[in-house]
């Protein structure tokens, strides 16, 4: 049809016109919005909070539209994947005559959307063992008042996943019904994102949030990708301002481009998470079946229900009760620690993998933009990127000579010099190391160094908690690719500060390459043994460093 979508759209969206809301406070003199002219009490790193936003923020749809890979004009953003929910069924369903598909179990907001409307709800309830019947969902999703089928892949709350093949099927088969594909949990699974055919097939919509994966789920973000038709009628249901300044501030900052690599970290951890805490569950007595997840969590069939609850209630731990509607219970993926908690809670004695020795930093400033991760007890994650390439291999060397691994990314003003993003990321990765190193209890405290060809480089280090940086050495000469030789003490005088460590660095040799990489090996092999845990007593007689 020529003018699908409108021809399945509510009539009254169809026509009305779109809310007059400005495009955001510009360099004008804004007296067009009865703001106050005033801005309220200073947020740090914040501001213009009396001015209305925009309805859609352009820096906030262009760094979305980046990350999903569409374009700006096939992407709605919102409160949460959830607000894309309402306003499609606003702007499709008229009340008392159009109907959604859905396959229930699934999430619960689908049908509660639709009450609201005042629309009807066909159900296509998955199978004994929560696998879809396609061929069903296409036959009831054929009449002309199912305006939209939600698939929610991977499913809430069974974990399972849909076939890109199909969910294309559906698309295929009901060329004017909208199919939305909720990829909520997308980042968890397997499985690719359908964003890839928001450009070829005209009747997907697909649901993205930035609740679970990227941890914004006090913030409320999400985003809806589709046509660009689809898109322009949803935006005329769209409240005016629904993205809070504050609210955008968190996202972009949140999702800078530095803080990605750390992101794919967590994301690591919480796969690994979901094998170990599946794992430990299927030990328990309490539990009779742990179903497999493409999710960050995991449905369970328990049994001794009201043992588990009162055991849950000890331990101060709430997980989901869906024995209404499956018959089963779902736990979300914690921390490493929240895991080992809830696996104590389920009684399980045997609990697999120890808990590593974490550390994450972030640091924004007009400079520099960093992330660090650190796990001091897993050395095989290493990504570093700095913009200078020969400073991205010292500190591999710390990594590698330390054994621990090291996850950093910096955006700084390399055109200005190299200063800001050698002592900045310092800064970082010393805090990001004392966090890691938590109360201390056990470590080495001490470590000692190296000789390097020609070079000797000699180094001590204590993690006294007290920050104090000697370094003794000249160099030939001012550079090492595009790495100042100046900034090599002032490096480990940064680090000593944040990491609240006494770092002596003697240095002697005839090549400037060789002697910074001396320092940052020797510092690595020094902090091996100090960061290295045997025992549980902080050594130190003061009790604490």
């Amino acid at each position: 049809m020529t003018n699908w979508p409108e021809s399945i759209a509510r009539k009254a969206v169809v026509a009305m016109l779109p809310y007059s809301a400005r495009g955001g406070a510009t360099d004008a003199l804004h007296l067009d919005a009865n703001e106050n002219p005033y801005a309220p009490p200073p947020v740090v790193g914040a501001t213009g909070f009396n001015r209305y936003p925009a309805q859609q923020p352009e820096n906030l749809v262009r760094r979305l539209a980046s990350i999903y890979g569409v374009n700006t004009d096939q992407i709605m953003v919102g409160r949460g994947a959830d607000e894309g929910i309402e306003c499609l069924i606003r702007a499709f369903c008229e009340a008392e005559q159009d109907s959604i598909l859905t396959c229930p179990p699934t999430f619960g907001y689908y049908k509660t959307c639709a009450d609201i409307q005042g629309a009807g709800i066909v159900e296509v309830p998955l199978s004994a063992t929560y696998q879809w019947y396609i061929s069903a969902v296409i036959e009831a999703g054929r009449p002309s008042d199912v305006k939209m089928v939600f698939l929610c892949s991977p499913n809430n709350p069974t974990g399972n996943s849909l076939t890109r093949d199909a969910i294309l099927r559906v698309c295929s088969e009901l060329p004017e019904t909208l199919v939305i594909v909720d990829e909520a949990y997308i980042e968890f699974s397997d499985q690719e994102s359908l964003a890839d055919q928001i450009g070829t097939v005209p009747n997907l919509v697909v649901l993205r949030t930035l609740s679970k994966a990227f941890a914004l789920a006090g913030v409320r973000g999400g985003a809806l990708l589709a046509d660009p038709r689809i898109i322009d009628l949803l935006i005329k249901v769209l409240p005016p301002y629904p993205i809070a300044r504050p609210v955008e501030a968190a996202i972009l900052n949140a999702l800078a481009p530095s803080a990605m690599s750390v992101h794919a970290q967590r994301l690591a951890e919480t796969l690994s998470e979901r094998v170990r805490l599946a794992k430990g569950l299927e030990q328990s007595d309490f539990v009779e079946t742990v179903f497999p997840s493409d999710a960050n969590f995991l449905l369970l069939d328990v049994k001794n229900e009201t043992a588990l609850l009162k055991q849950l209630r000890k331990f101060n731990i709430k997980i989901r009760d869906y024995r209404s509607t499956t018959g089963h219970m779902r736990i979300s993926i914690g921390s490493p620690e929240e895991n080992t908690i809830a696996l104590q809670a389920f009684g399980v004695i045997d609990i697999p993998q120890s808990i590593d020795r974490i550390g994450e930093t972030f640091r924004k400033t007009n400079e520099t933009d960093i992330s660090v991760r650190v796990n001091l007890d897993d050395p095989s994650q290493t990504k570093i990127e700095t913009g200078i390439g020969f400073y991205d291999h010292m500190l591999e060397q710390i990594s590698k000579h330390g054994g621990f691994g090291l996850t950093m990314s910096c955006e700084g003003d390399l055109h200005i010099d190299a200063h800001h993003t050698v002592e900045d990321t310092a800064l970082a990765f010393g805090a990001a190391l004392k966090s890691a190193l938590g109360d201390k209890a056990g470590i080495g405290r001490y470590g000692y160094v190296i000789p390097m060809d020609e070079t000797q480089a000699q180094v001590a280090i204590d993690l006294s908690g007290r920050a104090a940086a000697v370094f003794k050495g000249e160099f030939p000469t001012d550079h090492v690719g595009d790495f100042p030789v100046e900034m090599c003490p002032h490096f480990f005088e940064s680090l000593a500060q944040t990491l609240g460590a006494a770092i002596h660095v003697d240095v002697k040799g005839d090549n400037s390459h060789h002697m910074i990489e001396a320092c940052f090996k020797g510092v690595g092999r020094a902090l091996r043994p100090a960061f290295a845990v045997s025992g549980s007593e902080i050594p130190s007689t003061k009790g604490t460093l």
